[in-house]
């Protein structure tokens, strides 16, 4: 199983998203958009899991979250990664609430017990909204668009999920796997 662990979007921020992905998709770059209905901010991308793991995997992941309050999260920003110049991954940006913080550093502990390899980066919160294709490029404008357009949406994550995600030819498609209510 392809295993990752994530808040969904909701409310405001999601619909908000929606619409800036409806007019980014309007531009016609060549880009690999997000599917609306997948719309969320990982946690830890664990890769392919044994189906024998997953026990462990979901118990982790219980435990990572235990204690974590309802997070209010606010979209601010357009960017790309590895940079607006050069971009692979076009995502929105959040604020990093501290709270969002401590628990993405508690659920990357937690795995790192089990041998999942530790991210090399900093918690950067941000949701992906699309790839640009192998080999193609965004036009020269894109860039700026991306950098001055500014989302401004919150919401109240009162959940963590571990998902599956299913590659297939529409775009990935995710079960869950293990919900957690945060602030309870």
């Amino acid at each position: 199983m392809r295993l990752f662990a994530a808040i969904p979007l909701g409310g405001e921020a999601e619909a908000e998203l929606r619409r800036w992905l409806e007019r980014f998709r309007s531009r016609g770059w060549p880009v690999r958009w997000a599917r609306d209905d997948g719309l969320h901010l990982t946690l830890k991308f664990l890769g392919e899991v044994d189906e024998d793991r997953v026990p462990a995997v979901e118990e982790i992941f219980v435990r990572a979250c235990a204690g974590t309050p309802r997070l209010s999260l606010v979209a601010n920003e357009f960017g790309a990664f590895p940079n607006t110049r050069r971009p692979r991954i076009l995502w929105a940006g959040f604020d990093a609430d501290p709270a969002l913080e401590l628990l993405a550093h508690r659920i990357e502990q937690q795995y790192e017990r089990l041998a999942f390899p530790v991210e090399g980066r900093p918690f950067r919160p941000h949701v992906t909204l699309g790839r640009v294709k192998e080999g193609a490029w965004l036009p020269g404008d894109a860039a700026g668009e991306l950098e001055e357009a500014r989302p401004a949406a919150t919401f109240l994550a009162d959940r963590a999920v571990l998902f599956e995600s299913r590659l297939g030819p529409g775009g990935a498609q995710y079960r869950a796997v293990r919900e957690v209510a945060l602030g309870t």
